[in-house]
Formats: structure tokens, C-alpha cells, sequence
């Protein structure tokens, strides 16, 4: 077989639409919990694999923490048990590519060579032809990280180590992801199977290889996993543990489903983030208006993923300016950059900053978290939602738009006033109804040259 794999599930266990599958995705991973600021991603993921009606709001809660990998990412190894054919070993596919109805992903033709001596691995197209575990990750796959190739691994009779083996074999740096599909327990009644599962939840979140089939269909890659992880001194992250009784089904017969992240260490940010980025900004005002010698940026890892910030900027405890972006769409280290010198001279409401005004001007960095959308029945239920002190908010209300960063609230403490506020900013009547706005929160890490970081 010389040609992609078709998608096999499509229109049963998501949409066959590209534009109704890429909005359900989507509508997923805007609705997730999302996370902790922390700098990079994860190494790896456990994931369910699931119709997305059962399983994608637990799967997004994972797939949400890959937004910063984007341009990083370039390689996916995926592993996932056999549902419809048995195989002794792991299967790769004979094909060039998958297909799915966003599109195609190539498969990593250097890392299929690099397998080829493994006894354990083996081509069989129709171990792939029909099997939906791997298939169902693309989709949030392609939202989240564009373009990547991938290596597709159909797990069957396997040991752990044999699977650690291969894992190993492709670990490669920060342009490989791996990711595995597994669901968790199967058709208990929901007490028992959330029982099961939080078991299940501690013994990955211990490393603990011993997981069986009946905890999890995907025990085998999971535990191939374990295995790698801990040799590489990973910690995991438990992001959500549900079942079916929970999302789309009854509680009789459940299926249990759980998000689980990898890390590189147990990453955050710290105040020595904060000098950095302190730095960065101020580098690229006084390098604009001739103050000091433009610098490079550093080429730390953790100022390339992709984020959102603000910088703002003060004299004798006045905004001077503030200017940022709301989603991420540069590296880090280039937006902080990129906003201090917006801030200093193409905030239209303030003179440009001269040189004579820097030794006066004091310098804040904002990281903002991907927005979350708030569903709320009426105002009153929108209000109530609101968490003063912790989130920023953003309001459209037809061509309207604007934000509040969480500092906001330090000067405006009351939520009615705050969104009254927040509506005038955007050009709107403060009374102006907020039953057809859309309204999306983030919460923000920030430093201050006079400080240290703070939530």
C-alpha cells in the first residue's frame, strides 16, 4: 500500500465535515479548563479515544496544553491498543500518509526506516485499516500544533519493554511529542468504574506498570510509556478523570476516560523568568529611542513557544502605556519585545516615550493564558462567574472588542463596575446588555521591575 490511509471513523466518531469537525475541536479546547501558566509543554499525553460526544471534552483538557508547541512540535509517535485486528507486536501502517477530513498527515518516513530492525515491529495495513484509536487524536492534533508528521503505532501482544523500546528508539528533543490512546475501564456501573478508575489515575500518576487491561484498554502502551518516562525523570500530571456517566451516557454501563500530561521536570515560572522578560522589554524601548545597543534575544527554549503578553509601562505610578497581544501568535521572547516597543511609542493615547522620560518609567510583563469562553444564562449568572483579582476578561459585543488585564481589578474591585467599565472601553454604553456578547476569560502571570512575579 503506496497511498494514505482513509479516514475510517469520520461522521461516526467525529464530524465528516472539515468545517463542523474543526469547529467542534474547536469549541472543545476553548471550553477546557485549560492550566497553570508554565513555560513549554509537555513531553507526552495520555489520552481517551472515544466518539467526541463521550470522550473529547477529556481529551481537549490534554490537547489544551499543546498550544504552545505549535512551530515547535514537528513529529507525533502515537500509540494506541488494536481494537479490530490482533497483531503480535507494534504495528506501522503501509501507507504514506492519513487522511482525515482536515486534511493530510504525512507519515515520518525517517522514523519508520529507523524502526525497521526492531523484531517487535511490523507493517500490516489491516491492523490500520479499520482501527479508530489513532485516528480520532488527528483532528485535535492538526488544530493544535498545523503541520507534523507522524508515527503511528498499533500496540497488540507487546511486553512494556518492547514498547518502552520503540518509545525510547524516538524520543527525540522538543520536536517530538508522543502521545498515547487509551481509555480506562469499560461497562462497570459509574460508582464502581470511578473507583476503578481513580486507582487506575494513581497507579500512572505513580509510574506503576502493573495496570492491566481491565483498568485500561491501552495498558500496554501506557505502561511502555511509564516505563520511558520515568527513565527520563518525568513528572505526570493528572488534567481530568471522567467516564461516560459523566459526558454523553447513562450511568449503568460506563466507560471511563482520563487526561494525563507529561513534563520535563515540574515546570514554572520563576522570578528569574520574570528578569528575562523584564530585560527583554526594556532592551527594546531604550535600543528604539537610542538609549542603549539593541541585544539579541536569548535563545533559552522556554522563549520560543508561541504566547500571548503585555507590557505596560508607568511613571510615578501613571500608565505611560500598555500595549499587547491577546492571543498567542510569536515566540514569547519576539512579543515581549515586539510589545514593549509598542507600548513606548504607538499607544494612541500618549506621546511617544523620549529618552529623557526612561529613567522614570518602570516596565510590567503580562503572560497571558489561551482565553476561555464563559457560558453564562443571563447577566446576573455572568457576574457571578467572575473571579475578582484573578481573571482578565475579554468582551465583544459586535464589531466591539476590548480587555482588562486582572490588575484591573486593584482599581476597579467590583465586578458590575468592572464589566460597566470594561463595556465603555469598548466603545459600548456601560448599561448596554450583555446577553449577545461573547465573553472570554485568562488569568495572567506578571513582574514588575520593581517586584517579583505574581498571579
Amino acid at each position: 500500500m503506496t497511498t494514505p490511509r482513509p479516514a475510517a471513523v469520520a461522521g461516526m466518531f467525529y464530524p465528516a465535515a472539515p468545517r463542523e469537525l474543526a469547529w467542534e475541536v474547536d469549541d472543545m479546547l476553548g471550553h477546557s479548563a485549560g492550566g497553570n501558566l508554565v513555560p513549554g509543554f509537555p513531553k507526552a499525553l495520555i489520552v481517551p479515544h472515544a466518539g467526541y460526544i463521550y470522550s473529547g471534552g477529556v481529551a481537549a483538557e490534554a490537547y489544551d496544553r499543546l498550544r504552545p508547541a505549535r512551530g515547535i512540535v514537528r513529529r507525533v509517535v502515537l500509540l494506541g491498543p488494536c481494537h479490530r485486528v490482533p497483531v503480535r507486536g507494534l504495528a506501522l501502517p503501509d501507507a504514506t500518509a492519513f487522511d482525515t477530513p482536515l486534511g493530510r498527515v504525512p507519515i515520518d518516513r525517517e522514523s519508520v526506516e529507523a524502526l525497521s530492525g526492531l523484531p517487535q515491529v511490523v507493517v500490516s495495513s489491516a491492523v490500520h485499516a479499520e482501527e479508530h484509536a489513532l485516528e480520532v487524536q488527528l483532528p485535535f492534533l492538526q488544530r493544535v500544533l498545523g503541520e507534523f508528521s507522524l508515527v503511528p503505532l498499533a500496540v497488540g501482544a507487546a511486553a512494556a519493554s518492547e514498547v518502552a523500546e520503540v518509545i525510547e528508539k524516538l524520543w527525540g528533543g522538543e520536536e517530538t511529542l508522543i502521545v498515547i490512546s487509551s481509555d480506562l475501564s469499560h461497562y462497570h456501573a459509574y460508582d464502581a468504574a470511578r473507583a476503578i478508575d481513580q486507582g487506575t489515575a494513581r497507579e500512572i500518576l505513580d509510574f506503576s506498570t502493573a495496570i492491566d487491561h481491565e483498568q485500561a484498554c491501552g495498558a500496554t502502551p501506557v505502561a511502555g510509556l511509564l516505563l520511558a518516562a520515568r527513565r527520563h525523570g518525568l513528572t505526570a500530571e493528572l488534567l481530568d478523570l471522567r467516564n461516560s456517566g459523566d459526558t454523553a451516557g447513562g450511568r449503568d454501563r460506563v466507560v471511563g476516560y482520563g487526561a494525563f500530561a507529561f513534563w520535563d521536570g515540574e515546570p514554572r515560572f520563576t522570578a528569574a523568568h520574570g528578569r528575562t522578560l523584564l530585560a527583554i522589554a526594556r532592551n527594546s524601548v531604550e535600543a528604539a529611542l537610542g538609549a542603549s545597543a539593541a541585544k539579541r534575544l536569548p535563545g533559552e527554549a522556554w522563549l520560543q513557544p508561541l504566547r500571548a503578553s503585555f507590557v505596560t509601562l508607568t511613571r510615578d505610578g501613571r500608565l505611560r502605556g500598555c500595549i499587547g497581544s491577546l492571543e498567542a501568535q510569536r515566540p514569547l521572547g519576539e512579543d515581549v519585545s515586539h510589545n514593549a516597543l509598542a507600548a513606548a511609542v504607538s499607544d494612541p493615547r500618549f506621546a511617544p516615550l523620549t529618552r529623557e522620560e526612561l529613567v522614570g518609567t518602570r516596565i510590567e510583563v503580562s503572560i497571558l493564558s489561551a482565553p476561555k469562553l464563559v457560558a453564562f444564562a443571563d447577566h446576573a449568572d455572568m457576574i457571578a462567574q467572575l473571579r475578582p483579582g484573578e481573571d482578565g476578561l475579554i468582551l465583544e459585543c459586535g464589531g466591539a472588542r476590548a480587555t482588562f488585564l486582572p490588575q484591573v481589578w486593584e482599581s476597579l474591585p467590583d465586578p458590575e463596575r468592572f464589566v460597566a467599565e470594561l463595556k465603555r472601553k469598548a466603545g459600548l454604553a456601560p448599561e448596554a446588555s450583555t446577553a449577545k456578547c461573547r465573553i472570554q476569560r485568562y488569568s495572567a502571570l506578571k513582574w514588575k521591575e520593581e517586584g517579583s512575579a505574581s498571579l
